[in-house]
């Protein structure tokens, strides 16, 4: 739980060292998970203060239209010779013989509930706001972090390809021995290989009844195979039925384009194979061409915001 104090890494690195009698290196993992969690929980805190504020203003903004939408409406029937005015009403009273009540009475209802819906967001927001951050550290999970000047990138865990050879502390050395070892299979993926030099850390945790290990590392930089973008490049626009592409020159003069057969809502297989289709023949257009492709970065989360006054469609 933070309860708002500073974080002295120095501090609780000395204190897991002389309290549970592990190495400096062991003290690091722990400290990185902890701080991880407790990092994500200050992150989700304040994403999901933003959401809720965006929805509570979405909330307001509709609620002060439909109240002067039904004022304007009111103050318009309330006119002696309303029949035969030329500005017209803006909300016109009307009835429903399906669901046998008038819009104006839906409105109302509409209204009262947006108003408890505000009140809700204004209390949530008030005790996030208030209480204190708290984050769970599993305990079936331990983390390795390794500096980049040591041997294969952690001291720790020592990794050849085929064998994995893991320090115990020094408090379990009478249980498990100085080292555990065991086989890991080799990662024959051509893409972000495990590089032989750089910083490693290494993910422990318990799942499905067995253990899994995972390694996070700085891969090796891709070298370019195109020119650069300002020799011209390949926009694309991803849609849910297509992705469109066009290629311009350096000066920005369209010199081609196309579609892509992208379909959606397909089941989980056939969507990865049409994804790694549309990938290939994008792929094909750069190398055609020369190349880079470049898309837009999109963020939807203040229309998410809105999508309750906006309605379904």
């Amino acid at each position: 739980m933070m309860l708002g104090e500073q974080f002295n890494k120095s501090h609780w690195n000395s204190h897991l060292q002389t309290t549970y009698g592990i190495s400096k290196r062991h003290a690091n993992g722990v400290i990185a998970s902890s701080k991880g969690a407790v990092d994500s929980a200050k992150e989700c805190r304040i994403s999901h203060i933003k959401t809720l504020e965006g929805k509570a203003k979405s909330c307001e903004a509709w609620l002060k239209k439909a109240e002067r939408k039904l004022k304007l409406a009111r103050k318009f029937y309330a006119k002696k010779n309303w029949q035969n005015s030329k500005s017209g009403c803006v909300f016109p009273l009307s009835s429903s013989l399906k669901y046998r009540q008038t819009n104006w009475q839906n409105l109302r209802v509409q209204i009262h509930n947006k108003k408890r819906k505000l009140t809700r967001y204004r209390q949530i927001l008030a005790t996030l706001k208030s209480i204190p951050i708290r984050a769970r550290v599993p305990k079936n999970q331990a983390f390795i972090v390794g500096p980049k000047d040591e041997s294969h990138g952690n001291q720790v865990c020592q990794w050849d390809g085929d064998n994995f050879k893991f320090r115990v502390p020094s408090c379990l050395e009478s249980k498990f021995g100085k080292y555990v070892e065991s086989k890991i299979g080799n990662f024959r993926s051509n893409i972000n290989r495990l590089p032989a030099t750089g910083a490693k850390t290494w993910h422990f945790y318990y799942k499905v009844g067995k253990w899994c290990v995972a390694v996070s590392f700085t891969p090796s930089k891709v070298e370019r195979v195109s020119s650069s973008v300002v020799y011209g490049c390949i926009g694309i626009d991803i849609n849910p039925g297509s992705i469109g592409w066009a290629y311009i020159d350096a000066v920005g003069n369209l010199k081609s384009h196309g579609q892509i057969p992208f379909k959606t809502g397909l089941p989980n297989g056939q969507q990865q194979a049409t994804i790694v289709k549309a990938g290939l023949d994008l792929a094909a257009l750069a190398t055609k061409y020369q190349c880079p492709i470049v898309g837009e970065e999109l963020d939807f989360s203040n229309k998410k915001e809105q999508l309750r006054e906006r309605g379904k469609k």
